[in-house]
This record gives C-alpha cells, structure tokens and sequence, in this order.
C-alpha cells in the first residue's frame, strides 16, 4: 500500500504523546454552539414551531462563521489543515491497524473525513428547514408574556383555482423538503454517534484529552 505522508503530523517516536491538544476558541464556540442548537430542536423544541425555527436559523449563522474561519482563521482551524482524503483515511486505518501513532496538529485523516461529512449532512439540514420554513418568522410578546409567531402574507388578486393549484404545489414541495430534512436528521445522529466513539478510540489510542481539549475552559 502506498504510504501518503500525514496531513499537518508529526511521527510519535515513541510511546504516547500526552502533550495536550488545543484547539481555537472559535472552533471551540462554533463546535459547542452547534451541540446545542442540535440537542434543544431534538429535545426541546416542536417540530415546525417558532422556536424550533428560530434556533435553525442560529445554526445556520453558526455554520456560516465555522465556514469563513475555515478561510480567515488560523492554520489549524482552515480547511487546508484537514483536507479529505480517502487515500489518507485507508492509511490512517492501516497505522492503526499496525499500532503505529502520529500527532495530528489538526483533525487525523479519518477525522476529516467524518468532519466534512458532517458539516455536508448540516448543509443539508439547514437548506431544507430554510426551505420548508421561509423567511425568520416575525415575533411579538403577547399576553401574559406568550411569545407568537405573526404572519402577515401580501394578498394578491387571483382565482380560486389558481390559489388551490399554488397550494397544492407548496404541500408537494414541503413534503420532499420535510422528507430530505427528515433523513438528514436521522443521518446527523448516527454521525454523532460515531463521532463521539472515535474521539473516544483516538484518546484511549493517543493518550491526548482530546474531548477535554475543546471545552471552553481549557485554553
């Protein structure tokens, strides 16, 4: 097997290298930001409603920064760090298949790939809602401090048949988008899952607190 050099790697010469790993603060703000959007429309939020919206349209600003840091930021936080590479993964997989380890400045080869597929998995995600959902809607505080959505919709002159034909074709249109969203969801937390067991297999592997690493007290 050809033997690509590591992508931003250093050899360990020997043994484990605990030095601990750091990360950028943005990658850090932008990562937790990220779980938590994910974990309140999964727990907390109904399917459809204001807030559930609302906190979609965080994560779309949240993705959106994490992508231009990915340009403007440090070395370690641009995706020229951690370009995907199958050729790479399949070597990385055979280093460990080997017990060979390398200190990856930034994320390892398998990581990249896991990375981009997640962040693919979140575009999509993000495009559907905003598809289905429209523009953010316009919220006021009622009575008794209840938060509603109001929708004020520009009433244009047309037939009956025309209206139903418009609704129609905007039920069809939600229900692909709500299906493409629906299997993106599902998708983003069998990622999750195997994210969060590799972070655990590299940091048993490595001897790194990779997970303590990106919490926002360590710098």
């Amino acid at each position: 097997m050809t033997n690509w050099p590591p992508l931003n790697s250093l050899e360990a010469t020997a043994g484990h290298d605990a030095r601990p790993r750091r990360w950028d603060p943005v990658v850090k703000i932008t990562h937790w930001s990220t779980v938590a959007a994910i974990l309140v429309n999964a727990l907390v939020t109904k399917e459809g409603s204001v807030a559930h919206i609302w906190v979609g349209y965080a994560l779309a600003v949240v993705f959106a920064l994490r992508l231009l840091w990915g340009l403007m930021g440090p070395a370690e936080a641009r995706f020229s760090a951690f370009v995907p590479s199958l050729g790479r993964a399949l070597c990385h997989v055979h280093d460990i298949r080997a017990g060979r380890k390398e200190v990856h400045n930034s994320h390892s080869p398998l990581g990249a790939l896991m990375i981009y597929t997640v962040w693919s998995t979140l575009g999509v995600i993000i495009a559907s809602g905003i598809a289905m959902a429209g523009p953010p809607p316009i919220v006021r505080v009622g009575q008794a401090g209840t938060l509603r959505a109001v929708v004020e919709p520009i009433e244009l002159v047309r037939g009956h048949d025309d209206e139903d034909e418009e609704r129609e074709d905007r039920q069809d249109e939600d229900g692909l988008w709500s299906e493409v969203h629906e299997i993106a969801v599902n998708s983003l937390y069998v990622l999750i899952l195997l994210h969060i067991a590799g972070v655990a297999f590299e940091t048993h592997r490595s001897g790194r607190e990779i997970l303590l690493a990106m919490l926002p007290s360590r710098r």
